[in-house]
């Protein structure tokens, strides 16, 4: 099991900035694709003050701010934006798997986690993060507000990653609230005991209320090893040791299997509208947080 990372190993100073600068780019998107006041009947929603408009004879009495009529002596009438909160929830894997022998994914999903915790307090939303290895454990409370962007970070930077990953029984326990409209995100390497399990795994996400992303943290190294000749492989989670004779044929195999398994992944999420994101720890992570909350998430006001 590893030790708790400095502060440096897990963020690079410039890492909030680039977070904020993040949320405001998104917003930005989120105007220019806006046409005049958007409202709903939906419960669960609360309203933000607009602007104001002169009143015409077809509009809702109720409306006319009459302090404002006391100061001008003409009728004006509020206009409100209804906002939705949602819940966002941030499953994090935090098996052996996660950071060994790739310290990139441990790194490159907790950036995600924090980033997307962020994404959602700055949102006004509650935000729950949880982590999974044989279970699934809630680290903290539901929060809401920027100020708990810091108790996240301090608490990200303790989590210890290491043992194995039990992902069916992991997405069989979750329960989100349903009182609340939920945007779910997964992160994880998505290895279990075996590849089969995986595509099982997602069968449980259809008992989920809300909206369900699975990213797929990887390392390039395990989609395509560099690996020939004698080599002893060694799973990190439950210790097994095998010796092995590889050819450059055998590498492309792997490959293949890799392909082959990331597709019946995929397929599973699908089929149950979930949405599916591989992200490689070689690409640049402003550029693929955009290109995730593009893909049509609530929580980048899509």
């Amino acid at each position: 099991m590893s030790t708790p990372a400095s502060d440096d190993d897990l963020f690079d100073p410039a890492f909030l900035d680039r977070l904020r600068a993040l949320v405001l780019r998104l917003r930005k998107r989120r105007l220019l694709r806006k046409k005049g006041l958007q409202s709903t009947p939906a419960t669960g929603f609360t309203r933000e003050f607009k602007d104001f408009r002169h009143y015409t004879p077809h509009d809702d009495y109720r409306a006319i701010d009459w302090r404002l009529y006391a100061r001008l002596e003409r009728l004006f009438i509020r206009l409100y934006e209804e906002i939705q909160e949602f819940h966002v929830h941030v499953l994090l894997d935090t098996s052996e798997s996660m950071q060994s022998p790739h310290p990139e994914k441990r790194r490159t999903s907790l950036k995600l986690a924090v980033a997307l915790a962020a994404l959602g307090l700055l949102g006004q939303h509650r935000v729950t993060l949880y982590t999974m290895k044989d279970r699934v454990v809630s680290e903290l409370p539901p929060l809401k507000g920027q100020v708990n962007l810091r108790r996240i970070l301090d608490h990200v930077r303790g989590l210890p990653f290491g043992g194995t990953t039990d992902l069916e029984r992991c997405f069989q326990e979750f329960r989100p609230s349903r009182q609340r409209q939920g945007i779910i995100f997964v992160i994880s390497d998505l290895f279990g005991h075996d590849l089969e399990e995986t595509p099982r795994a997602i069968e449980r996400t259809a008992a989920w209320p809300g909206e369900t992303h699975v990213i797929h943290v990887h390392h390039p190294l395990e989609k395509s090893p560099a690996l020939t000749g004698e080599v002893e492989l060694v799973d990190v989670e439950t210790g097994e040791a095998r010796r092995l004779w590889l050819s450059r044929r055998d590498v492309e195999r792997h490959e293949a299997a890799f392909a082959q398994w990331s597709a019946a992944v995929e397929r599973a999420c699908l089929s149950r509208r979930v949405d599916f994101l591989p992200w490689p720890t070689d690409v640049d992570f402003d550029d693929a947080f955009l290109s995730l909350l593009s893909r049509g998430s609530a929580l980048a006001g899509a």
